[in-house]
């Protein structure tokens, strides 16, 4: 694809976002719609295991696990940001996972959790934010192959590249992964079950 294109592109889809109505994802077709459906699915699964709870029990451990709803859903939000700018940025917008500090720990133990003064509809506005620029850098990409080498981290192969395309696939899993561990957590506190 030439830069022209490309520039035709995207300004083509940057007209497409400024005419859907507000709240709205902007309008998309073929793959990045698939993806972006995939992506809405298990968002809603997620957040749908917190409805109606109180702060105090989004923050609530009910399993062995560390994990409560509100720290799941700031985590899976936290990640889809820092994924997000990866698409944009490249390993620059994510740490070098092989150099954290005490403190990083610290802070990235503290994204699991609803700290002190931390609610669940501050959470999930947070959450929503997230989702609305995820939807529009997918919409706006020229260009879904785009990749860039990995961050240093334990679990990744040294000199692997990730397209945007394998980053969507990763967003998506770890938000449905996420959402499953969201129902257990909600069962266990009060019964309520996101489906059966």
């Amino acid at each position: 694809m030439t830069d022209t294109q490309a520039t035709t592109r995207t300004q083509a889809t940057t007209q497409d976002q400024s005419e859907s109505p507000a709240g709205q994802a902007p309008a998309v077709t073929g793959e990045r719609a698939e993806w972006l459906e995939a992506l809405a699915k298990h968002r809603h699964f997620l957040r749908f295991a917190a409805r109606d709870l109180t702060d105090e029990q989004a923050g609530r451990r009910t399993t062995a696990s560390e994990l409560c709803l509100g720290g799941l859903i700031k985590h899976v939000s936290a990640a889809e940001e820092h994924w997000v700018n990866f698409i944009l940025h490249g390993a620059s917008a994510l740490p070098d996972f092989t150099a954290l500090t005490e403190d990083d720990l610290a802070r990235r133990a503290d994204s699991f959790r609803m700290l002190p003064g931390e609610t669940l509809a501050g959470v999930l506005a947070e959450y929503e934010e997230t989702a609305r620029r995820t939807d529009e850098v997918v919409a706006a990409l020229p260009d879904l192959d785009r990749a860039w080498p990995l961050p240093k981290a334990p679990w990744f192969e040294p000199g692997t590249q990730w397209s945007a395309r394998r980053v969507l696939m990763h967003i998506v899993a770890e938000t449905a992964q996420h959402a499953g561990h969201a129902d257990i957590i909600r069962e266990c506190l009060d019964g309520a079950k996101s489906m059966g």
